[in-house]
């Protein structure tokens, strides 16, 4: 299987997405309504309802299982990408299911329930583990940034970009910084362990492109002053 991905340099990141399937491949794509080109067999495409468990998660109904020699094209949302990611034995990083826009037959997955702390944040009961030897496609708001993990040594990272970590790390949700700094930055994971962490950097888009508006100088110190101003005043 090969896949590419297709963007003019001036347009948002991940604008398309082409999926070159060979004879023998079958892959499961959880958004088929995002399939805007297909070159193969119509038999090759195969749509049937998701379980129960993956419909409440997923809040969708349907999801098409493709097969190859087969070729067809996925169109994302601007400011959307896709991370491709290998999975192997052994392989233990934990997801969001929310985020997951397919993957290849031979992967199985696992659920963990979340403690109720971070339940609160991540606004989702569980994570998913997958398993087993294939790929997996991950839909992020931007670029997706990889770092290592120190048993000691901590790294924060803002607790709406984190993408995937690895199940034995440790999380503790804080902020950092001095009292200014801590008072209007948004949640962060204060996270230690082993192993590589995943997270996007795209999702603070919004913010920037507000602060760069013509908006009024008072609402713009107001927010910046008042301790969590950027949460109250929007």
């Amino acid at each position: 299987m090969e896949i590419q991905n297709n963007s003019a340099s001036s347009a948002p990141i991940g604008q398309a997405v082409t999926f070159t399937l060979n004879e023998g491949d079958l892959i499961h794509i959880l958004h088929p309504e995002q399939i805007v080109a297909y070159r193969g067999p119509s038999t090759g495409r195969s749509d049937h309802f998701m379980n129960m468990k993956r419909m409440y998660r997923k809040g969708k109904l349907i999801q098409s299982d493709i097969s190859g020699p087969s070729q067809f094209v996925a169109a994302l949302p601007p400011g959307f990408a896709m991370k491709s990611v290998e999975i192997h034995d052994g392989s233990d990083l934990l997801y969001d299911f929310r985020s997951l826009f397919f993957y290849s037959d031979g992967i199985t997955m696992q659920t963990r329930l979340l403690k109720i702390k971070n339940m609160l944040v991540s606004r989702d009961v569980i994570k998913v583990k997958f398993t087993g030897n294939g790929t997996i496609g991950i839909l992020t708001q931007g670029p997706v940034c990889q770092t290592e993990l120190h048993p000691i040594d901590p790294i924060y990272i803002d607790a709406a970009s984190l993408v995937a970590y690895p199940e034995n790390a440790k999380l503790e949700l804080t902020v950092y910084g001095n009292t200014l700094a801590s008072q209007h930055m948004s949640f962060h994971w204060k996270m230690t362990g082993l192993g590589s962490v995943l997270f996007q950097a795209g999702r603070q888009n919004q913010r920037l492109e507000k602060d760069m508006a013509n908006e009024g100088f008072i609402k713009r110190v107001l927010r910046e002053i008042i301790p969590f101003g950027s949460i109250i005043i929007k």
